[in-house]
């Protein structure tokens, strides 16, 4: 992989000295650089292209920033099949897997095709209002149908693969992939579900029911959320960003795309020990490459 786009979050911390390193070791490296607008202005030696560029100009794509950083690319990428890189300017976050201080260990590793790839589940979900189609937009995360102006609970009803399941008495919705199950979906009561796994989770903000729980589907199924009864207008959140307000009789329709998202991680690299320690787990911490106890 010879020519590298880079997306940044240039305000986090260190973030020059980053930028320094980089320019320093895709050089040695014979990796070509290519920015934004933006980001090129602290990295010089890049190349600036246009956001609509990137997927048909680079390899691979380093995201330099945080987990929305991440997000922001895999929107950019559009599907493209270009891998992403995520390196942390900060604490260790679920999507961006390499630490500043690996930045060097990531960029040989890279060079000499020793990185793992990492295939990830993305939706599509389109609106439906008034017999008209609006979207789609692509979903690494999850998304969310809620909140509004104002504290009144709502009425949702959904489907799967255009079976009526039941309507919820609520504040909203979440449905989520696996690599998204430990944003809304686990602050609503989800499980959190390993990445590798082909499923959706669907779980209900504040039901009006104690008997309610999150529901795990294959992710061949469609899934349908239709507003039964709203006194207000509900927001549609994708992957964070608010992209439509709904009212009532509008629907959400969720599919997995045949276009997933590509990370590319450290050799070594373990999805569990990240969980450990974002999720500040205790006890007896275990090598999680050869599953020995220390």
């Amino acid at each position: 992989m010879k020519k590298a786009g880079v997306i940044a979050n240039p305000k986090r911390p260190h973030a020059a000295d980053i930028f320094e390193r980089l320019a320093r070791k895709a050089k040695a490296l014979g990796i070509e650089l290519f920015a934004d607008e933006q980001t090129a202005a602290y990295l010089p030696s890049a190349t600036i292209i246009g956001f609509d560029q990137f997927a048909k100009t680079v390899d691979v794509l380093f995201a330099l920033g945080g987990d929305g950083t991440v997000l922001f690319c895999a929107k950019l990428l559009n599907g493209a099949d270009v891998p992403i890189l995520g390196i942390n300017l900060g604490s260790l976050g679920f999507l961006t897997g390499v630490g500043e201080d690996q930045l060097e260990s990531a960029l040989d590793a890279l060079a000499a095709g020793k990185c793992k790839r990492d295939v990830r589940t993305v939706a599509n979900c389109t609106v439906l209002r008034g017999g008209k189609l609006i979207g789609p937009y692509r979903i690494l995360n999850d998304a969310v149908v809620g909140f509004g102006g104002s504290s009144h609970i709502v009425t949702l009803e959904l489907a799967v693969d255009g079976e009526p399941i039941t309507t919820f008495a609520c504040d909203g919705m979440v449905v989520t992939t696996p690599t998204g199950s430990t944003g809304h979906f686990l602050a609503s009561g989800g499980p959190i579900i390993q990445p590798c796994t082909d499923v959706f989770g669907i779980s209900v903000i504040c039901p009006h029911t104690l008997s309610n729980r999150p529901i795990i589907l294959p992710d061949r199924s469609a899934i349908e959320i239709t507003i039964r009864h709203a006194h207000k207008k509900l927001l549609f959140s994708a992957d964070g960003q608010d992209v439509e307000e709904l009212g009532e009789g509008d629907a959400i329709r969720i599919a997995r795309s045949d276009k997933p998202v590509t990370f590319l991680h450290l050799p070594g690299y373990s999805y569990f020990s990240v969980l450990s320690e974002k999720l500040h787990w205790r006890g007896r911490m275990g090598d999680w490459n050869t599953g020995k106890l220390e």
